[in-house]
């Protein structure tokens, strides 16, 4: 059996808690490694780790640590291929969709390159008489991330790659479903690190582990940061838990993403989005598109018959077949859950039109799969409606006007992502700018921004001020330091000043 250790201060260091969680192969229902849940000592040690790294670190110039980004962007580059099936093989997804989660990854490394342009501050000349006035980013220290299963390679890049670049060390604590890659990624950093002539040692740092771990995070008094996405009620406990401890706390959470089709929309590029934003990656994605809504009996009953004959053609299969649109899930337990929502659907009113259910790979009986499933005439009381599935489960919720369509994603409790389906400019102009959700996509299924901007929700999908990536993802990783410098001329004293100073 393959264990999976933690990465501290360069190198795997065994667990010592005598914990450890169990690693599948999703596609056999195997378990193919354990990993090594870690103790508040060992989280403790990651971060003394990182703490005495730091200070170097920091007083890098942004140039050299710049040189190590693109160093770590070329090597994972060159292991693309087997950091792909790697993370396949522990996650489900297909190979390809595993190389795409990877890839949005170096785009945020991409323009973490950049970070010497993007650290530079404000300066004014003569702001009053002799006096000049200037602002620098600096780095908060220690930061951390939770990252969650569906994007074990995407998410981790994200966050450390602009908290690093920026002078930060960092602390890691990915899911324990799929911890592999992210060990890896720690692996390129260091060999990145040495191509470049620099010693990383501690600057990024990999734990594993589970509330035991996180809460140790959130409480330890050298972590200054911690960055979080996952679910909702994890989400906010990770929110109120950190900033109660003084941390700088960003953390995101589920998602009920809707695709608006208005009646001049051309349908057969509809059809084709949903189906690969519902069912792509077997819909564990927190921008997948699980609710459709077609304006309009006409258009709904079209898509309906329409997305039908889609799905008789989607072919699932094993994360290493090339032909599979997508694979099996994370686990057996996660499987069961989207089950008993498809159920919940169907006790609650819903037409189950598709049911995924009885879904079975013939030689893989006992991998994680199901089928692709679809609900109509689906209301907005429904549970199945207002909570995150995170399956390939479809929903057609029906709008009778363009109005009430609008309404349905600005009401509901999360306010991720949003899509609208039309050709008529004006009315998405509107739809972008009264819309009550935080990304929002025009004829794009997942409107997830590119890296040099930045990347949130809204409501319970979003808990904090401060995006990811992009230029609020610098603004969360540094502090802003405001200098009033004046250089007095001769040697002439003046009186000293007991009212509040003014450029005059």
């Amino acid at each position: 059996m393959r264990d999976i250790q933690h990465f501290i201060s360069g190198a795997s260091v065994a667990g010592t808690s005598g914990r450890f969680g169990d690693v599948y192969n999703p596609n056999t229902g195997e378990v193919q490694a354990r990993v090594a849940l870690a103790t508040s000592a060992e989280v403790d040690a990651a971060v003394a780790a990182a703490v005495a790294a730091q200070p170097a670190w920091a007083a890098t110039n942004p140039q050299r640590r710049a040189r190590v980004m693109f160093e770590f962007k070329r090597l994972v580059e060159a292991n693309m291929q087997s950091l792909a099936e790697l993370l396949s093989s522990e996650h489900g997804k297909v190979v390809a969709d595993s190389k795409g989660d990877i890839q949005r990854g170096l785009e945020v490394i991409e323009f973490a390159c950049g970070i010497p342009h993007v650290l530079k501050g404000e300066y004014t000349e003569g702001a009053g008489p002799g006096i000049d006035v200037y602002s620098m980013r600096q780095p908060l220290g220690v930061a951390a991330g939770i990252t969650p299963f569906n994007f074990p390679a995407m998410i981790p890049m994200w966050m450390f790659g602009i908290a690093i670049a920026v002078g930060n060390t960092f602390i890691l604590k990915p899911s324990e479903k799929d911890p592999s890659v992210p060990v890896r990624l720690a692996e390129l950093f260091m060999e990145a690190g040495a191509a470049v002539g620099m010693d990383v040692k501690g600057v990024l740092n990999v734990i594993h582990g589970d509330k035991a771990a996180v809460d140790a995070i959130l409480t330890h008094p050298d972590i200054a940061a911690v960055s979080f996405v996952g679910s909702s009620d994890i989400a906010h406990y990770v929110y109120s838990t950190g900033t109660a401890h003084g941390k700088r706390v960003q953390a995101m959470g589920g998602a009920k993403n809707h695709g608006i089709v208005l009646p001049d929309a051309d349908l057969d590029q509809v059809v084709k989005d949903l189906s690969g934003a519902a069912f792509g990656s077997a819909g564990e994605r927190c921008m997948a598109l699980p609710v459709v809504v077609p304006v309009g009996r006409t258009v709904a009953d079209e898509l309906r018959k329409r997305m039908i004959a889609e799905i008789e053609t989607l072919k699932v299969g094993v994360s290493s077949d090339a032909a599979a649109q997508y694979g099996p899930v994370v686990s057996a337990a996660h499987r069961d859950k989207i089950a008993n929502y498809i159920q919940m659907g169907v006790d609650e009113g819903a037409e189950l039109v598709a049911d995924g259910r009885g879904f079975s790979l013939q030689g893989y009986e006992k991998g994680f799969f199901i089928g692709p499933s679809l609900f109509d005439q689906v209301k907005p009381g429904m549970r199945t409606y207002q909570e995150e599935i995170f399956g390939p489960v479809l929903q057609i919720v029906r709008a009778e006007t363009y109005e009430e369509a609008l309404a349905l994603p600005s009401k509901h409790q999360y306010g991720n992502g949003v899509a609208i389906f039309t050709r008529n400019g004006r009315a998405a102009r509107d739809f972008a700018n009264r819309v009550q959700v935080g990304m929002v996509g025009i004829n794009v299924p997942i409107p997830v921004p590119v890296a040099y901007h930045t990347f949130g929700g809204w409501k319970r999908s979003a808990f904090g001020d401060t995006n990811q990536h992009g230029l609020e993802g610098v603004k969360f990783y540094t502090k802003v330091k405001t200098i009033t410098a004046r250089w007095p001329e001769g040697d002439s004293h003046a009186d000293s000043s007991f009212v509040i100073p003014t450029m005059r």
